[in-house]
């Protein structure tokens, strides 16, 4: 066996709803206040689950997290007992309610960033929970994911576990969804990709004027430096202010990696050539780096926003004799509805002169209306054959565990949720025991706050 990339999808929460907390992220304030799905969110991200398991690949599943997020409310000055505090947040606050509640710890992509063993200098999987610093509902996730990371991936042997970076603003870390790698196969040394929207101003590095950037160059080169990462084998860069203010609030809005392919838009980075030549330059193996540049005449940057053509996964199911060499592209439904996306993406999987063979398509509208698309939902970490056996393995999507699943969602999720439930007493107890039995089911242990 050779090392495989591992997909580990959110399972999205109880508490899914439009509450509109994402500032710069056009469609989460575009869909605010619209009542929400939770049972059909979470159903949508298990079929893509079990999609892609059922082609081969290897697919986890992280939990969501509590919510209401009741400590929380308590740090904010909100008194009294658990009723108490969602109502009186409801009453002074709706806002902070709301961040409370948030199930936004779906999107994996910003859970951490994963370096794998093939490029650390201690030879083990690296993982850094991302302080999330921009965002109330966001910051709120890190120490729980940290929890659940080392739940799942707890052999010391194989997987070193990092304390989230201080949470100021200078060190501003988004996780994954800023971060990329290339290599020649996936267990060889790659070259890992660090994308940072706010830069150093000793440096003259832009800034966006509308929306804020949210990923920091300090951030990345700690992340480097805690990593045991090779100077040469990395690459810090900067997304370009322009397409931030357009509403790619990460880099994985605008481009998306996998093995040898870069799939981008050409506003993706501020210097994109320089980004080519270090890439060319430095990668090493038997392939060579395929650029594949989407044109704004082709694929303007607000298409690409609306769609996520660049936020979907790139992954290289095996075939019937088991070689992995031919990539499909995953993509939301948007981008089939969108002709100028479509047509470009039938060009990409008709152009012979890269991996790219073919597209599936998937309804993920539940999460898309909140701002996320196929690759937000999911963490990638590759595993030699010794560190995936290491892994929880009640957390892989197996036919019997997205049954077992499905029927846990349908028990405990409602079919439709508006803001004004968030302060609804009953939804913190049905999430609760929601989530106690699904940390029986995966086998997490004592992941949570709360006590049953």
């Amino acid at each position: 066996m050779t090392a495989i990339e591992a997909n580990f999808d959110g399972l999205v929460g109880p508490t899914h709803n439009y509450a509109g907390l994402s500032f710069g992220n056009v469609a989460s304030y575009k869909n605010a206040s619209r009542a929400s799905n939770p049972r059909e969110a979470a159903l949508q991200g298990l079929r893509k689950m079990k999609a892609l398991a059922d082609l081969g690949l290897a697919q986890g599943v992280l939990p969501p997290h509590e919510r209401p997020h009741i400590p929380t409310l308590r740090k904010l000055g909100f008194h009294g007992g658990e009723a108490e505090v969602l109502a009186n947040a409801r009453s002074d606050a709706p806002h902070l309610l709301a961040a409370a509640c948030s199930a936004s710890a779906m999107w994996t992509a910003n859970a951490a960033t994963v370096s794998p063993s093939a490029d650390t200098g201690d030879g083990k999987v690296h993982f850094t929970p991302a302080n999330l610093t921009s965002h109330l509902h966001r910051a709120i996730e890190a120490p729980v994911t940290a929890r659940v990371l080392k739940a799942i991936f707890a052999e010391r042997k194989y997987f070193a576990h990092h304390a989230p970076l201080p949470a100021t603003p200078g060190f501003g870390d988004e996780g994954a969804a800023n971060h990329t790698r290339l290599c020649s196969e996936y267990g060889a040394p790659g070259l890992e990709l660090f994308v940072f929207g706010a830069g150093d101003e000793r440096r003259g590095e832009p800034s966006p004027k509308k929306y804020p950037a949210r990923q920091t160059r300090a951030a990345c080169g700690a992340i480097v430096r805690l990593h045991r990462l090779e100077p040469e084998q990395t690459l810090l860069m900067q997304q370009h202010p322009d397409v931030i203010d357009q509403g790619a609030f990460h880099n994985d809005v605008v481009s998306v990696g996998n093995r040898e392919v870069l799939l981008y838009h050409e506003r993706a980075f501020l210097d994109a050539a320089a980004m080519r030549a270090y890439v060319c330059t430095h990668f090493s193996g038997d392939r060579r780096p395929a650029f594949i540049e989407v044109r704004s005449s082709e694929v303007p940057v607000e298409d690409a926003v609306s769609s996520y053509l660049f936020n979907s996964q790139l992954v290289c199911p095996p075939d019937a004799h088991g070689n992995a060499d031919k990539m499909l592209l995953i993509v939301a439904r948007e981008c089939e509805e969108n002709p100028r996306v479509w047509s470009r993406i039938q060009r990409i999987v008709d152009d012979a002169s890269n991996p790219i063979a073919g597209v599936r398509v998937f309804d993920l509208r539940q999460s898309m209306d909140n701002g996320g698309g196929p690759a937000c939902l999911r963490l990638r970490v590759v595993l030699n054959p010794q560190e995936r056996l290491a892994v929880n393995d009640r957390c892989w999507i197996t036919p019997k565990r997205f049954e077992q699943l499905s029927a846990w969602v349908e028990k405990h999720y409602r079919d439709q949720l508006e803001l004004a439930d968030l302060a609804d007493p009953q939804l913190l107890d049905e999430s609760r025991t929601a989530l106690d039995r699904l940390t029986q089911i995966l086998g997490l242990g004592s992941v949570y706050d709360f006590q049953r």
